[in-house]
């Protein structure tokens, strides 16, 4: 789905994610690696010790004692070596998982704050959030964890390798049998349909945070309408969709698990090294004194793959993040002109022959040919998924339209800086989002220098300031710590924020959804006091806002397939009569 941010498969082609994420801090990874080697090889040293002890002590003749103290401290010395550069690669790949963790969330604030605003909105809150948080903390095992287990794993056995090769080649081999059987299973845990399997688990916790989200924002109005247990099946489905998936995904790996379990279980190992050091010792092969360095060593050679396989999955499911965060990274924000036009010459808008497409799909606008005049009101009317949400948001530039184009006063909106375009257009949200600040910032949110005289006009305006000089703060209140708003009264604040902003082009996308009758009588009155020359267009399904516009459009399938005034609309009897003749119908009392 569209809304559904997926780690996709890294082609061959393209870069890795990780490689091309982590590069900036390779330096930083090199140096954690570096310290774990000379700390993991350090950490043989006690084995070997005793090994040497061994032997010292076993061998025919007198004991000689200045020998096995050198041993003894040669053995405390690797051991505190191996304490202190283990600790500092510990300590140093935790401090370097911090700073990557808190790069790659300035990154993606960053980089969220710049994507288009259209593209945020066909988004799931849930998956957002769990790349900004669970995605970047996927990365703490690859970076403060990853290392040891990478040396213990790799580096450690090579050098025990190389030790016990020099002790008898014939047994060293044996003893790499179980290692190379437990090997051998990890293709088998590889494949496509693994992997897929993988890839459908994360998509399903997607789907289980982005329900939850859902639900727990929604859960004061589903009660209200006894609406409790369908609101929850969406949540249930995806949990209930979840565990399926890791059943099939824990059956088809359980049978190789535990063949390498087995394999790397040390009551094997220890078989495989006592049947061949026995058929050695036996044939005079090889001094039973041997025996005891693949008796400590041997065993030490399974338990760090044992180990990397969950460090495995760890790396797995960082790349999977990685891959996550780096489709967040690469959205492109909407081009901004290298060389801004100059203002724009009033503030009459265009439409011309204006196309638009979510991503590949089909098009939700087609061939749409509008004129917004100032001092004019024009209301969008049309059933639900005809396009009026995707035209109201090419104003405020929340997306580009894929052909045609839209100009402010005579210039492309394409041409228009930022900044310029947001300060000439103000777009009211039928979902509002309020800040946890005070009341007074929260409607100065788009004028932030206004003072409290102005912020106190408009919440006049809007019939919020007596509800808001009743909460023991007043204007200082802090929403969502000290009270908690209805949804009419987060609207109202919306709105005040547009009336405070006073841009010469207003966009309504339903923004009195919440309000009751009186109130959205209210709401109008105070936008019609403030109106003006301004150019404003507004979604609407009520016909009290519909019957004050000055031209209404009707939009049907991305076309539009009316426009006029509401009288000349009547007059025409066609779909616009049909929609005031049935919301009067609803409207009659029963």
């Amino acid at each position: 789905m569209d809304s559904q941010l997926k780690a996709r498969p890294v082609s061959p082609l393209e870069p890795d994610p990780m490689a091309g994420l982590l590069r900036p801090y390779g330096w930083g990874f090199a140096a954690v690696v570096l310290l774990q080697v000379i700390g993991g090889i350090a950490g043989l040293a006690p084995l070997l010790a005793v090994v040497e002890l061994g032997r010292a002590l076993l061998a025919p003749g007198p004991v000689d004692h200045r020998h096995v103290w050198t041993v003894v401290i040669a053995g405390a010395a690797g051991l505190f070596v191996r304490l202190l550069f283990t600790g500092a690669s510990s300590g140093a790949g935790h401090l370097l998982d911090g700073h990557v963790q808190l790069s790659f969330r300035r990154r993606l604030a960053a980089r969220l704050g710049r994507v288009p605003i259209g593209w945020l909105s066909r988004r799931r809150t849930g998956e957002l959030a769990n790349v900004v948080g669970q995605d970047v903390s996927a990365v703490h095992p690859l970076i403060a964890h990853f290392p040891s287990r990478l040396v213990t794993a790799f580096v450690v056995p090579l050098v025990s390798l190389i030790y016990l090769f020099t002790v008898d080649w014939r047994l060293t081999l044996i003893t790499v049998i179980p290692v190379a059987l437990a090997v051998a299973f990890v293709p088998l845990m590889m494949t496509p349909r693994r992997l897929r399997e993988q890839q459908t688990l994360d998509e399903g916790m997607g789907r289980i945070s982005s329900a939850a989200v859902e639900f727990v924002q929604g859960i004061a109005v589903v009660k209200a309408f006894g609406g409790g247990e369908r609101a929850h099946r969406a949540f249930l489905a995806a949990a209930d969709g979840f565990a399926g998936d890791l059943a099939r995904w824990a059956r088809g790996l359980s049978g190789t698990a535990a063949a390498m379990q087995l394999a790397l279980s040390p009551p094997f190992v220890l078989l495989a090294v006592l049947i061949g050091g026995a058929l050695l010792i036996t044939n005079g092969a090889m001094a039973a004194a041997d025996l005891l360095p693949f008796l400590l060593l041997g065993l030490g050679l399974t338990a760090p793959v044992a180990a990397l396989g969950h460090g495995f999955d760890d790396l797995q499911a960082a790349r999977r993040a990685l891959g996550r965060i780096r489709d967040v990274l690469a959205v492109r924000p909407l081009p901004e002109p290298e060389h801004p036009a100059a203002a724009p010459r009033g503030h009459r808008i265009e439409l011309r022959d204006v196309r638009f497409a979510y991503d590949d799909g089909p098009e939700a606008l087609r061939g749409i040919d509008l004129v917004l005049e100032p001092g004019t009101v024009t209301a969008i009317v049309g059933p639900s998924g005809s396009g009026k949400s995707t035209l109201v948001q090419l104003l405020p530039r929340f997306f580009d339209p894929t052909h045609g184009s839209i100009t402010l006063g005579g210039v492309d909106l394409r041409h228009l800086a930022g900044g310029q375009l947001h300060r000439t257009v103000s777009f009211v949200f039928q979902d509002v989002r309020l800040l946890r600040a005070s009341i007074a910032d929260n409607l100065a949110l788009a004028v932030p220098h206004a003072g409290l005289d102005d912020v106190i006009r408009v919440a006049r305006l809007v019939h919020l300031h007596d509800r808001i000089i009743e909460l023991p703060r007043g204007y200082e209140t802090v929403i969502g710590e000290e009270v908690k708003l209805s949804g009419g009264e987060a609207q109202r604040i919306s709105i005040a924020r547009a009336l405070l902003a006073d841009a010469p082009v207003l966009v309504l996308d339903e923004a009195t959804a919440f309000a009751d009758p009186r109130t959205e009588q209210a709401l109008r009155a105070a936008l019609a006091r403030q109106a003006g020359d301004r150019t404003t267009l507004i979604i609407a399904h009520r016909l009290e806002t519909v019957a004050g516009a000055d031209t209404v459009v009707v939009l049907e399938n991305g076309l539009i397939t009316e426009r006029g005034s509401p009288a000349e609309l009547l007059a025409q009897d066609g779909k616009f009569a049909k929609f005031w003749h049935s919301h009067q119908e609803g409207d009659q009392p029963r």
